[in-house]
């Protein structure tokens, strides 16, 4: 069986052009677990909150349990650049 490997760049541009919601909750994997990128719950609470808002029940959990780690500062900036990213995409 092949096995693909993808980086951080590739999945953003896959979700960018479906904006799948499993395609958004591996972003936010990635950033929450550091996976290709650096470790930035500000990122993968955004990832999360897109990907929650497409129906994946997986997202909405792991937003939960992020948020608990960030500061309301911090969770404010994810909402704002979730929006912005939504009105880019």
């Amino acid at each position: 069986m092949a096995r693909f490997d993808f980086s951080a760049a590739d999945v953003v541009d896959v979700a960018a052009q479906g904006g799948g919601a499993d395609a958004l909750f591996h972003l936010g994997l990635m950033y929450c677990a550091g996976r290709d990128v650096e470790i930035d719950l500000v990122e993968a609470h955004k990832w999360f909150n897109l990907a929650a808002q497409r129906g994946n029940q997986d997202a909405r959990a792991y937003r939960l349990e992020i948020s608990r780690e960030m500061t309301k500062k911090e969770i404010a900036a994810a909402q704002k650049s979730a929006r912005e990213w939504l009105r880019r995409h």
